[in-house]
């Protein structure tokens, strides 16, 4: 069925891109790159363009399965995808403007005092939880969309 194959290039590519970001292409720029702020103000624009993606591909396989005939595997795979969306809109869209704020108060030398680079750790922390969260979930998309597709067959 073409509707169940465009969801899965959907959450194929939204999957991918926040486990390609946040677990390959992030962690190399900070192994790479020996200037860190260089290595972070990367990081933050490849991430700022992956929450921008994170939420065309959630309202996209939202609306897709919205159209679906209503059953408890759908409402769950509909309940997976809205977490998913939640993980963007908390950890980039409300955390990160605080830890943006943090790093500019920290001017281009990126030398934080002790309390502000506390404030940054701890936000950095929920960020990276709430990452690891959306990354399962994902992985639990992924799982219920291709279970959906192999019992289609």
């Amino acid at each position: 069925m073409p509707v169940e194959r465009i969801r899965m290039l959907i959450a194929t590519l939204w999957v991918g891109s926040i486990w390609t970001i946040g677990y390959l292409a992030a962690p190399t720029l900070f192994t790479t790159l020996a200037d860190r702020v260089l290595a972070g103000t990367i990081a933050g624009s490849l991430f700022r363009s992956q929450a921008w993606l994170s939420v065309a591909c959630a309202i996209a396989m939202l609306a897709l399965l919205r159209g679906q005939a209503t059953g408890k595997r759908r409402v769950q795979t509909w309940q997976i995808a809205a977490a998913m969306l939640a993980c963007t809109v908390i950890g980039y869209f409300g955390l990160q403007p605080f830890m943006a704020a943090l790093k500019a108060a920290a001017g281009p030398g990126g030398v934080m005092d002790a309390e502000a680079r506390t404030r940054f750790g701890v936000l950095h922390g929920v960020s990276s939880a709430i990452y690891l969260v959306q990354s399962l979930l994902g992985a639990a998309l992924i799982w219920r969309l291709a279970g959906r597709s192999a019992s289609a067959a």
